[in-house]
Order: structure tokens, then sequence, then C-alpha cells
């Protein structure tokens, strides 16, 4: 019997991979269409509902091409080039997180998209931790509680430059900043998105072999948009843990054996989580249903997984949506999602002690408790 959708969503759940500008409420989309004085997506004219946005977003990203899904993000970053609108978003980010039931939440966003309104680099980091700081003490002040902390994004098609790795080291996460909520964990690392292929993670290598001799830590996206090579790449680029990542299965064994290839056998032996967002992944032609997934074969495995929800709004998603999904699509039940939320835990770049306290204090004995439920 599948996991209720209720139960999923109570359990406490970790978010690693969700992108700050592919998560806009269709509400935002609009307020901010209708400020800026521009038709919002899915209409002609001022005139549009909620669930025409929300259609309009699921179904342009539903191409089958990572190219192609990437484009529609052209029309969010449109609507994030003022500090005022970096905070709402990043403070609706967190409320919606809580929402879900997650706990601990990483958001990715790159801030080289986000400076045609004249914000600086700086400006706009800061802009977001704005947002991200006052959703988290609202969080608080209600009696939740959450971990969140922002991963600055390089883009694969522009041109290397040291500016985001700077920005990085004077935001090094060590805990809560001066006056931050408990939970901010403010910047945490470092990311590179974009489109893949043609785009080798090494054109950044100088960039991210400083930004890890200086202990910041580095996730990057691949074996979403190319495969194992690309996966191989971002790893010598100091990669320690891999956006996406499925494609790695192409570097198992075809006939449904144990043999790994070279990359797959470095990435298990290593522990080194993936980033699964399935239904994402399902827009951009890696599958064609969840059950068909690589995330089943490579659970059982044996390799570091973790779920995310990507872009909810492009998605029409959330954690709690995915979860159940593959819950339901592969006969998980409270002792693999416990699993997989646990090592997501592992894997994140937050302050060990911060980490530490939500596994103890919250994770395990709400798993304890669903356990002790039935």
């Amino acid at each position: 019997m599948p996991l209720p959708r209720d139960l999923v969503r109570s359990l406490p759940k970790v978010v690693l991979h969700d992108h700050l500008d592919g998560g806009l409420r269709p509400a935002t989309v609009i307020d901010l269409c209708r400020e800026l004085g521009i038709d919002p997506p899915g209409a002609d004219t001022q005139q549009v509902t909620e669930q025409q946005v929300a259609d309009w977003f699921h179904d342009a990203a539903d191409s089958g091409s990572l190219p192609e899904y990437l484009s529609t993000f052209e029309r969010t970053v449109a609507l994030m080039q003022s500090a005022a609108h970096l905070r709402r978003i990043a403070r609706e980010f967190v409320e919606d997180m809580a929402a879900d039931g997650v706990v601990y939440a990483e958001t990715r966003w790159a801030p080289h998209q986000h400076t045609d309104g004249g914000l600086s680099l700086e400006e706009a980091v800061q802009a977001v931790q704005d947002g991200l700081d006052e959703g988290v003490a609202a969080v608080e002040a209600r009696g939740g509680r959450i971990v969140v902390g922002q991963l600055l994004c390089y883009l694969r098609h522009l041109e290397p430059g040291d500016d985001l790795v700077e920005i990085a080291l004077a935001r090094r996460a060590d805990g809560p900043h001066p006056g931050a909520p408990v939970g901010s964990a403010g910047v945490v690392g470092l990311d590179l998105a974009g489109p893949e292929a043609g785009f080798p993670a090494s054109r950044f290598g100088a960039q991210f072999a400083r930004a890890r001799a200086e202990g910041l830590r580095v996730t990057l996206h691949a074996g979403e948009g190319d495969g194992p090579a690309s996966i191989a790449d971002a790893l010598e680029t100091g990669a320690e843990r891999l956006g996406h990542g499925v494609r790695l299965v192409e570097d198992l064994d075809a006939d449904g054996g144990d043999a790994l290839g070279p990359v797959a056998e470095r990435v298990h032996r290593e522990q080194i989580c993936l980033e699964v967002c399935p239904s994402s992944n399902l827009q951009t032609g890696i599958a064609g249903t969840i059950a068909e997934h690589p995330v089943g074969r490579l659970h059982r495995a044996g390799f570091a997984l973790a779920l995310s929800s990507d872009n909810r709004l492009m998605s029409r998603t959330g954690t709690t949506r995915e979860t159940a999904l593959v819950a339901e699509a592969l006969d998980w039940g409270v002792d693999e999602l416990e699993q997989v939320a646990l090592t997501a835990l592992d894997s994140g770049f937050a302050p060990a002690a911060q980490r530490e306290a939500l596994r103890e204090e919250v994770l395990r004995p709400a798993y304890a408790a669903a356990r002790r439920a039935g």
C-alpha cells in the first residue's frame, strides 16, 4: 500500500536541489508582471489566472529537451532584476519549503543573470539573503524549524571569472551571521548550471580549484543533459555532489548486473550524492515514467541519493510530491524515505552543527514516531 501523501508531507524532508528562479508562485509571477507592465505568460493581456500561468510554464518546459526546458527561465529571470523582487521571491521560497515539510533547504541561483536592473552581484546576493532571513524568521516565529542556505551558480555558457568565488569566500557559512535567525546558513557553496553538452565543467577548473583549496563547498550539474563523460569531468573539476547525475546509469551494466564502469565505480565508492529530481528529468527526456527513471536502479545499487524538486513552477511539483511519486513507483516505505533524507542532510553544505541538530532533534525522532505509528 502506498504511503499516504499526508504522511509524506508531515515527515521532515531535505532539499539540496531547488532553483530560486524555477520556483516562483504563479500568483507572484502575475503580481510582478503587472508591476512591471508586461503581460504574464499564458495570456496576451494582464487578465490571466494563476492556473493559466502554471499551465504555461509546465507545458513550455515539457519539451523532452534540456535547452528548451531552460528557455522558460527567461520569463522568471526577467522578473528578478530588483532587490525588492529578489527579496520577495527568496522569502516565499522559505515559506513554501516549510509548508511542504522541508526542514533543510539549499536554494541555487545565478547572480550574473540578475544585474540587468542595475544591481551589482553583491547587491543581488544580499537581497536574496535578506529574503531568506525574513522567511526563516517567519517560520521560527510560528514555532517551526528550518535551516536554509544559498548556492551561487556559475553558468556553463558564460566566461569564467573569480567574482562568485570572491563573494562566497566573503560570505563563507560558519553559522548564522550577526542578527540573522537561527536557521540562516548564508552562502553555503558554489554550483555550475546551464546547458551541459558542449560546455564542459573543466572550463571553470581554476575557479573551482581555488574554491576547494579555500574550503568552499562545490556541487556541479552533470549527468542530466550529457552522459558519464560529463560526470567524470565534473568530478575532476571538484564536484562533491552531482546535480542530477542520473545518466550515471549509462555506466552500469547494460544487462542489469552489478558491474560498474569507472565513473560509476568512483561515485559509488566515494558515496558522492546524486541530487535526483525525477519530474524535471521526465520533462527533459531522461525517462518516460517514474518507474522507468534511473532512481530505482541507482538506489538498488547502493548509490547515495537525495530527492528534490528542481524547478517547482516548471514541473508543477514540490518536495512532497516528488518523494511520494518515487515511493509509490518503487514501493518505498518510511525506512527508505528516512535513508534518503539522512543521506541528503549528511551531504548538505550548511555548518555541521546546524545539520547535526536537525538530524538528532527533528529527523530521527519524526521517522521513529512514523514507524511506531505503523
